[in-house]
């Protein structure tokens, strides 16, 4: 039976990830940075918990030993080539069949943003290593709206980018069917870099008002500095974010995350979900909860 790892296995790709991979019948081994709820969860499913730093190569070969297959998913935070240089190099000793790699939509050797750039590294650390690799180049989660559903909840609709700035989002659990689906059959796919993108593209004020119609509430578009914006969430001290954000700002005004395709659907055999489906399917989120009403006596 063939032995996948998947990293950042409790993350927005990684769980759900687990849980393909598990529904189609292969040996998953999850590696986590602590041994938590998320994790117990994963082990009640079936995978084989794993507690590692993918910046250790003892631990990222300890967690290699007997793998096959891999998904590499790095936080966004500082160490990211250093990671896909460990890696590689314990993949390439353990003679992986394959590597799935999650980058970004936009990465290039001049991209603005380091953690960009630092994908594109990435991607050209993985191809070095001789290991076959596929680097998924996706655009922005729609789970940016679970991000920001604490305002949501009380009608605000706030986000640090441009509002005319256009991009296709697309589900994290898409995603993970994505690289299932990739990790099980790879040969068409095997050395290439994938841009993918959800069904349908908007700007981010028609994406404001998407969410505003499906909730029945309205929340105007509103721009703030990505200072303030990392403030909102008691962010204030993440500069990897901040600087980052500032990058990708710029990306989306020069169209570098515009675009759809069928690529995703082709890959899962089925549609992508839609920002209608997935604030349906997370609606709890974007919703204030009232107690019942008492009646009178």
């Amino acid at each position: 039976m063939t032995t996948v790892l998947v990293t950042g296995a409790t993350g927005d790709t990684g769980r759900p990830t687990v849980e393909r991979m598990l529904e189609k019948g292969f040996r998953v081994r999850a590696l986590v940075r602590k041994v938590n709820e998320r994790a117990q969860r994963l082990r009640d499913l079936g995978a084989d918990i794993v507690l590692g730093d993918l910046k250790s190569l003892r631990e990222v070969r300890l967690a290699m030993e007997g793998v096959q297959r891999a998904y590499f998913c790095f936080p966004l935070e500082e160490g990211l080539v250093e990671a896909a240089v460990i890696f590689a190099q314990a993949a390439k000793e353990q003679s992986l069949e394959l590597i799935v790699n999650m980058s970004h939509k936009q990465s290039r050797p001049a991209a603005r943003s380091k953690a960009t750039q630092n994908h594109w590294l990435s991607e050209q650390v993985f191809d070095w290593s001789g290991v076959p690799s596929i680097h998924l180049r996706i655009t922005f989660f729609a789970e940016w709206l679970l991000y920001i559903a604490p305002l949501i909840r009380y009608g605000r609709y706030v986000m640090p980018f441009n509002k005319e700035s256009r991009f296709a989002p697309i589900a994290a659990s898409d995603i993970s069917r994505i690289v299932a689906n990739v990790i099980e059959k790879p040969a068409p796919y095997a050395g290439k870099a994938i841009p993918l993108h959800g069904p349908v593209e908007y700007s981010h004020e028609e994406l404001a008002a998407e969410v505003s119609r499906v909730l029945g509430k309205t929340m105007p578009y509103e721009h703030v500095t990505v200072s303030t914006f990392l403030d909102l969430f008691g962010l204030q001290d993440a500069e990897a974010m901040r600087r980052h954000f500032e990058a990708v700002t710029i990306d989306q005004q020069e169209g570098l995350l515009e675009g759809t395709d069928s690529t995703g659907t082709a890959i899962i055999g089925r549609p992508l979900m839609t920002v209608e489906q997935f604030i349906k399917a997370n609606i709890t989120k974007f919703t204030l909860a009232y107690p019942p009403a008492q009646g009178r006596r």
